[in-house]
């Protein structure tokens, strides 16, 4: 692990609390800017500014770039649908950036513009990637909504965010059953300022359409150039808006900006899971939450590797289902939830055994604190005791991991996240704000620069 990992030096973490500034000016160089920055930090208390003055896209570092490295043919996603006869869908660099520059032109046409609110409330399909990169790409800020949540709290973003447009599905599948998607889009846009509404054909059963404001994809995009530039963004632009519960209240929409989001996201991705052009990357999380955006989309694709989308439960048809596609796909970097991990405890050891696993070489989990029991059966019988565990704490506020153990340094203990990643300082205070001893709880808080 050591020999093919980005970082194996535990200097790591001394050298960037030392200059954290620095550290993350020598992370944003790795990816391609249209303008650099005047300014890497601008400490301006509650509105810090990163890479003041540099001029970027997400979508051009997730797609363009690899294209025009000579990496165009190489497998950029992997759909796999929930029906197993249903064959999957493999699209490879060159081939998802026409789809996204198709989408992203006809956006366009109907009059979405840099700035405007684009409402996404689509399955897990590769739709979901192509349109939340079709959004950045032309600087529009996508709100992605989990297909499962209701027309209410669709309602709810879509009034808060103001979104002009809708891109959701006539359906989806779901432990073998039709989930009726496009009736509760419609429920949701009375009261919105939603104008258009894009409709993705993915089951092909009778849904109501309204002529004067919903389109069918498949033939908005149909005849679309594939060549679509990307918007030079300001380091500081909006590229998408988030919502999450909170603690009290109505959903709260965290606004997350290009170019700190993209070089956190890039990064992270990269040393959190040692990532190589080789690697097939699957994390399970949802488009919807900010997991999904980060670590399935917009960082695997950054960092230039294939990167799986599946549509379906993981116990349909059988508790083997995830297996499964690792096997059928060659998974080699596997991120889920702890939840998902002690379902599969549940469900027994049989279930992986029935599948070659080998091509695994690291496991990640997140979303909530990981148990002994789960830890110790996930590092058994899905790692087979020789892949280290990046167990992640984040948030949805924060865009990216910031507490894990890095592959090549460790440790790698049982319900031990690890350490603030290299940039990031953190620690645990109490109520009054002051450092708390070793072995006392408390609050963690994340000093600036962030």
């Amino acid at each position: 692990m050591k020999q093919r990992a980005w970082v194996s030096d535990p200097n790591i973490y001394a050298e960037a609390a030392a200059d954290p500034v620095g550290f993350w000016a020598k992370r944003a160089e790795e990816i391609v800017w249209f303008e650099k920055w005047k300014e890497t930090y601008v400490d301006e208390p509650y509105a810090y500014k990163w890479f003041v003055g540099g001029k970027l896209n997400i979508s051009y570092n997730s797609l363009d770039r690899h294209v025009e490295a000579g990496k165009g043919d190489k497998v950029a996603l992997i759909w796999e649908p929930e029906p197993p006869n249903e064959p999957n869908r493999i699209l490879t660099y060159k081939e998802l950036l026409a789809e996204v520059s198709r989408l992203a032109n006809a956006l366009k046409k109907l009059g979405i513009q840099k700035g405007d609110r684009v409402g996404i409330y689509l399955p897990m399909i590769p739709e979901a990637v192509i349109a939340m990169q079709a959004c950045v790409r032309i600087g529009a800020v996508h709100t992605v909504v989990f297909s499962a949540f209701s027309a209410e709290s669709l309602r709810d973003r879509l009034l808060d965010s103001g979104a002009r447009l809708l891109i959701t599905a006539d359906g989806y599948w779901r432990r073998g059953k039709l989930i009726d998607l496009k009736p509760q889009a419609d429920q949701a846009l009375t009261g919105t300022k939603v104008e258009k509404v894009i409709v993705v054909r993915r089951t092909g059963h009778q849904v109501p359409m309204d002529p004067r404001r919903d389109i069918w994809y498949h033939e908005l995009v149909q005849g679309e150039t594939d060549f679509c530039p990307a918007e030079p963004l300001d380091s500081e632009d909006l590229a998408f808006i988030l919502y999450t519960s909170g603690t009290t209240g109505k959903p709260k929409g965290v606004m997350h900006t290009t170019g700190g989001y993209a070089v956190q996201v890039y990064t992270t991705c990269k040393w959190d899971f040692n990532l190589h052009d080789d690697d097939i990357h699957w994390c399970t999380a949802d488009v919807g939450w900010i997991t999904g955006h980060s670590y399935l989309n917009y960082g695997p694709l950054m960092n230039g590797v294939a990167t799986v989308v599946y549509e379906g439960s993981p116990d349909y048809p059988d508790f083997g289902r995830m297996w499964q596609i690792i096997e059928k796909h060659k998974v080699t970097v596997y991120y889920t939830a702890p939840t998902a991990i002690r379902m599969h405890v549940k469900w027994g050891d049989e279930w992986p055994k029935k599948y070659d696993l080998s091509s695994l070489r690291i496991l990640g989990t997140v979303g909530e604190p990981i148990n002994e029991e789960a830890w110790l059966w996930y590092f058994k019988h899905i790692g087979g005791e020789r892949c280290p565990i990046i167990d992640t704490w984040w948030q949805t506020e924060t865009g990216a991991t910031c507490v894990q153990a890095l592959p090549g340094i460790g440790p790698f203990i049982p319900t031990v996240a690890g350490r603030p990643f290299p940039g990031i300082r953190a620690k645990i205070v109490d109520a009054g704000g002051q450092p708390v001893k070793v072995g006392e709880g408390g609050y963690l808080v994340i000093e600036p620069p962030f």
